[in-house]
Parts: structure tokens; sequence; C-alpha cells
């Protein structure tokens, strides 16, 4: 049985590549509805499907479809609450949440299906599994650094990546992710803390995505990067996550951990 997926922003970076895959999938997806803001809306009339400015108007035709969002912090919180009122499951791919979104996030998804993962690439989940064994292994003689590179037309900074990579190198040694973050260093900043995680951002051209995690110890140092080659491996994710979410019940905020 196919999946019956809606995607968000179907004329974006992100949207696209899922309405491609989604379309080349054959039978084990279909493409119930997009959207995409009215002045953008004739690009995805012609897809064949339901079409609308808003999603409120695209879900009455596709019940039970999941919902795919990749778009920005409020958007996604605005699909979420129409999601829940038509009853359709939904999968976020967006980063920038605040904790309060996030927060909401969890609420409503004690009503409807919601998976939240602010990066789908199976292998940045397989590196969050490996990092905290990494930072036990080596010790606290170890100082921990990571830097990110993205496209110039990121609008969050450091990437939901990044800050996800750094929060389990902070619980690894832990930390209180709030009280050893520094994404800022300037003028005499003194001797480096022995408690911090230092989160440099790059932006420029376009980059997919690449994050690097730097244990620099005495005499010696490790990295482990990970860098994305195309979008599809986010979008692959997504729908992947789509398929699993649409077998699930609410009850609380699913990621790319409940997946594996």
């Amino acid at each position: 049985m196919s999946c019956k997926v809606v995607i968000m922003g179907a004329g974006g970076r992100m949207g696209s590549t899922l309405v491609r895959l989604v379309r080349a999938a054959g039978s084990g997806f279909e493409l119930a509805g997009v959207v995409e803001r009215p002045e953008r809306l004739a690009e995805v009339e012609r897809l064949g499907c339901p079409a609308g400015g808003n999603l409120a108007a695209v879900l009455p035709q596709a019940k039970g479809a999941v919902v795919i969002d990749f778009t920005a912090p409020e958007a996604s919180l605005d699909m979420v609450r129409i999601a829940k009122k038509h009853g359709n499951p939904a999968v976020i791919g967006t980063t920038g949440l605040s904790k309060e979104q996030q927060d909401e996030l969890r609420a409503v998804a004690k009503e409807i299906p919601l998976f939240w993962a602010p990066n789908m690439s199976v292998g940045v989940n397989v590196l969050l599994k490996v990092l905290p064994e990494l930072v036990r292994m080596l010790g606290p003689d170890y100082d921990l650094e990571m830097y990110e590179v993205h496209h110039n037309r990121k609008k969050d900074a450091p990437s939901g990546t990044a800050i996800k990579l750094a929060q389990c190198l902070a619980e690894a040694r832990g930390w209180d992710y709030d009280g050893v973050k520094n994404y800022v260093r300037e003028g005499l900043t003194g001797p480096r803390p022995k408690e911090e995680i230092g989160v440099q951002t790059l932006r420029g051209g376009d980059v997919v995505g690449e994050h690097t995690v730097f244990f620099f110890g005495p005499g010696e140092r490790v990295e482990v990067t990970h860098r994305a080659h195309s979008r599809d491996t986010f979008a692959q994710g997504a729908l992947r996550a789509a398929k699993w979410l649409a077998g699930q019940k609410p009850g609380r905020l699913y990621g790319m951990a409940d997946m594996f």
C-alpha cells in the first residue's frame, strides 16, 4: 500500500526535491497534495494533485496523508495546528525551533502522530550514536569544538544539526549545554575554559551541509566530519519517516532514533 503525502513549500528547494522523489518512487508513495505561497502556486498546480496556497484548503482532499514540512519555524507550527485539526500525521525537518515551539510540538504529538528531526540524514543520526562513545573513550583531556558550513541562503545559525551534535557532546560529558556553549569568540577572551564547547558557523555558496567535530587532545586531535552531497539525503530520510509514521499512534514526539 502506498503512503500518501502532502508537501509543504512544494516549489522550494527541499519541497521540489521531495516532489521529484515521490513521483519517482512509483507505487511506494502517492503525492496527495502540495502547498505553496499564492504567488508561486502556478508552479505546482501542474503536478496533477490538489494544490493550494494554504494547508487548510488541501487537507480535506487528502484524508490520512502525512504532511512533510521543511519550511520555517512559525510556518511549521501553523502547519501542525492545521494538521491537528484535520487529524493528519506530520513529519517536520525544520530547524531553528525555539524551546517553546518544541514544547508545542510535544503537546500536539499527544493528539496526532508527529515526527521532528533537525536532520533526516542516516549518517548524521548514526554519528549521534557514535560521538558519546568517542567522548568517553578519549576522556576529559580532549577539548570539544565544532564548526558547520551551509549555503548562503540558510536563515538560522548555528544549524539545528550543529546544535544537536553539540548537545550530544555536552550530555556525554555531563554538562549543561546552555552553560557551556560558545557561538562567538571576539576580543580578549582569555584562556579557553575547560568546560566549553565552541560551535562556529560558516556560510557561503551552495553548500548543502557540512559538520565537523574536533577532539583537541595533548599532542593530537581527532576530527569527525559529515558532508551532505545532495538534498536527496534529507528528502529520502523524510519519506522514510513518513512511511514509518503512517503506522504509528499519537503519544509523544517521534524522532530518527525511534524509527531506527
